[in-house]
């Protein structure tokens, strides 16, 4: 295939001034630039991406993706190495990039397309094509100054996606749109997939990507990790952000038993954030008490966790809530739900959730746990306690996954008896 981009060794330096205002940068302007800071915000990146590719460039606020995408479109030259590129290029890298405030959104159009590469007559020609796309009509004539962040967004992806664009660059810009007009775009630029030209993003929505994109990148502190599959690619900044997580449940619980304990031991037991139960010592398990941190889909599955009372409680129950990586509810139940009536508590007990399969797709989830009175008083909860993993080979969107069996059978046409 033709390489339309090809990044050379490209890393990006940028200096950060100590002193914030002008009046400090000239009166110790000497000591600024001894003070100057270094910022490396690409290192040594090397890419090539071949006609017709689509490309996710993944990571954390501050990996350097806006970067990389500024200096592919030639935005910001490289403090070393060099880009390759070849074909019109079309981009959409900040909101309202090359759009002056005071002129109206016809004077824009024009403004921004003649920037992208298009002649007067070809604008003329993609004039109405591109008001209609943008679905702000009755905005054409007013300022652009005046136009909320969503027409905005309307407006500069209309001009970039009809300049016919043999590249096309988007930033995180999209998610700026209502739904609607989301699904538009996403529908535009299936459609340039299918007609063969290259399209590279930034976004944080991760499902997009695998669902949009031949590859991913994944890039950390300026630093490419990875650079292949888009199963892979996610899987990996996931997990990252899943220990993260952890590791603040984890440390969120411990405070507020500390702040529990401080509070009974100073007999402040009736006060109202004081909790009479803990959870702690959860494990996620494989239904049989063995921990376990990923599974395939219906594999068995479990949680375990110790509820501890300081006095004794008759009335409780144990809740427990699976969620994905983008909060939404998968699954949530609790003991009374499930018709179980707990013993009295006043000590531990080691509380068990197991399940015979799960049912969920590939993916990265959490778990939360609370107690509470059956038709009373909350008593405590853990949030995004522990996290699993679920690696399926086959990948389905949604939230469970529904193993299918597909049976297509040939119809017999009638008999036709020609007269």
């Amino acid at each position: 295939m033709t390489t339309v981009i090809r990044v050379n060794d490209v890393s990006k330096k940028f200096s950060i001034n100590v002193n914030k205002s002008l009046k400090e940068r000239l009166v110790n302007s000497r000591q600024t630039k001894e003070k100057r800071q270094e910022f490396w915000a690409l290192r040594d990146i090397d890419l090539s991406i071949d006609a017709g590719t689509s490309i996710g460039l993944i990571g954390h606020n501050g990996s350097g993706k806006s970067t990389l995408l500024k200096v592919i479109g030639g935005i910001l030259s490289p403090s070393s190495g060099f880009v390759e590129r070849r074909g019109r290029l079309a981009a959409l890298l900040e909101l309202g990039a090359g759009f002056h405030g005071d002129l109206t959104g016809r004077e824009n159009v024009y403004l921004n397309a003649s920037i992208l590469g298009l002649s007067r007559a070809d604008t003329d020609r993609y004039f109405d094509e591109i008001v209609d796309f943008s679905g702000i009509e009755e905005f054409l004539d007013t300022q652009v100054k005046f136009y909320s962040s969503g027409m905005y967004v309307r407006l500069a992806f209309s001009v970039a996606v009809h300049v016919d664009p043999e590249i096309l660059l988007i930033d995180e810009v999209l998610a700026v749109g209502d739904e609607a007009f989301q699904r538009k775009c996403l529908d535009k630029i299936r459609e340039f997939m299918r007609e063969g030209r290259t399209i590279i993003f930034v976004t944080h929505g991760l499902d997009l990507v695998r669902d949009l994109c031949d590859r991913a990148v994944l890039l950390d502190h300026g630093v490419m990790q990875y650079d292949g599959a888009p199963t892979q690619a996610i899987r990996m900044i996931r997990d990252t952000w899943d220990e993260e997580a952890e590791a603040e449940a984890e440390a969120a619980a411990e405070a507020a038993a500390e702040e529990a304990d401080v509070a009974e031991a100073a007999g402040a037991v009736d006060a109202p954030t004081y909790t009479p139960m803990r959870i702690s010592d959860v494990v996620i398990t494989n239904g049989r008490g063995e921990p376990k941190d990923t599974f395939s889909p219906g594999d068995p599955f479990g949680v375990e966790c110790t509820v501890t009372s300081s006095k004794l409680v008759t009335d409780w129950a144990v809740g427990i809530k699976i969620e994905n990586h983008m909060d939404q509810n998968c699954y949530a139940s609790n003991t009374h739900l499930m018709d179980l009536q707990l013993d009295p508590i006043e000590g531990s007990r080691r509380v068990s959730f197991s399940y015979e399969s799960i049912p969920l797709v590939d993916g990265g989830y959490h778990v939360t746990l609370a107690t509470h009175g059956v038709n009373g008083p909350h008593y405590t909860r853990v949030a995004r306690i522990k996290n699993f993993k679920v690696i399926d080979t086959e990948w389905q969107a949604g939230l469970v996954r529904m193993p299918a069996r597909v049976s297509v059978q040939p119809i017999e046409a009638p008999d036709v008896t020609v007269r």
